[in-house]
C-alpha cells in the first residue's frame, strides 16, 4: 500500500506571517541608508571644515556674523597652538575664545590646526584679530576636522552593521517559528506520522503471558507439560 501524501498547509496559515520578512528587509535597508547618508554628510563637512579661501594674517581684522549655534573655530596654518599666538574677539554680549580640542585639517600641501573655539551668546556681528611672534595665516572654519570625522565615523559603520544583523536575526527567527508551526499543523491534521515522529504505543502481551490462559499442546518439542506425560495419560 502506497503511503498517503502529507496534508497541504497553505503558507498564509503559518505564523508568524511572511510580512516579517519584509520588516527584516526594511529594517536593514533603512539603517544602511542612514549610515550612508550620515557618512556623506560628515564627509562634506570635513571637506569644507576650514574656509581656506578667506585667510587673514597678523593684525588683520575679520568681521563675522555669528550666533550661539555657529560652532566656529579659528584655525592656523602649519603651526600648532602656543603662547606665542593670541586672538581677540569683540561684539555684542560677552563673546570669548576658548581652547580647542585636538584636531587637524589637511589640504594637498597645507596643514591647519585649531587655535581657538569661538563662543558667543547673542546673534550679531563680531570682529576678530590675531597676532603671533612670526608670520602666520589664519582662517575661520568649523569646529571639527579629521579627528572629529573619524570619531563620528563609528556611527557610520555601526548603523549598517546593525541593520544587516537585525534583518538577518528577524529572518532566522521567523523561518524557524514558521517551520515549527507547520510541523504542529501537520501533526494535528495528518496524525502522528506527520510533523512529529510517532510515539510508540503500549506493547501487546501475548495470551498466556500476563494473566491470559496458557495453552499447551502435547508433543511440543521444547517442553512436555505434565498433562502430556505417559503417567498422566494412563490415569485418564
Amino acid at each position: 500500500m502506497l503511503p498517503s501524501a502529507p496534508p497541504q498547509i497553505p503558507a498564509n496559515e503559518l505564523r508568524p506571517g511572511r510580512y516579517w520578512y519584509a520588516v527584516a528587509a526594511g529594517t536593514a535597508v533603512v539603517l544602511v541608508v542612514l549610515g550612508v547618508v550620515l557618512g556623506i554628510y560628515r564627509f562634506n563637512n570635513l571637506v569644507d571644515a576650514v574656509d581656506t579661501g578667506h585667510r587673514f594674517t597678523n593684525g588683520d581684522t575679520v568681521s563675522l556674523r555669528l550666533g550661539p549655534e555657529s560652532e566656529k573655530t579659528i584655525w592656523i596654518k602649519d603651526r600648532g597652538p602656543s603662547a606665542a599666538q593670541d586672538c581677540s574677539i569683540t561684539g555684542p554680549g560677552d563673546p570669548h575664545l576658548g581652547g580647542p580640542g585636538i584636531d587637524v585639517f589637511l589640504t594637498r600641501d597645507e596643514t591647519w590646526n585649531p587655535l581657538y573655539d569661538i563662543d558667543v551668546s547673542r546673534t550679531g556681528d563680531y570682529e576678530i584679530t590675531c597676532s603671533s611672534e612670526g608670520p602666520s595665516q589664519y582662517a575661520i572654519g568649523k569646529s571639527g576636522g579629521i579627528v572629529s570625522f573619524l570619531g563620528g565615523s563609528i556611527l557610520v559603520v555601526v548603523l549598517p552593521l546593525t541593520g544587516v544583523g537585525l534583518g538577518a536575526a528577524i529572518v532566522i527567527v521567523t523561518a524557524v517559528r514558521r517551520r515549527d508551526h507547520r510541523k504542529r499543523l501537520l501533526a494535528e491534521r495528518g496524525g502522528p506520522g506527520w510533523g512529529h515522529p510517532a510515539q510508540p504505543g503500549p506493547a501487546t502481551v501475548p495470551a498466556g503471558r500476563e494473566g491470559g490462559p496458557l495453552v499447551r499442546r502435547c508433543g511440543h518439542a521444547e517442553s512436555v507439560p505434565p498433562a502430556c506425560s505417559p503417567h498422566a495419560r494412563g490415569q485418564e
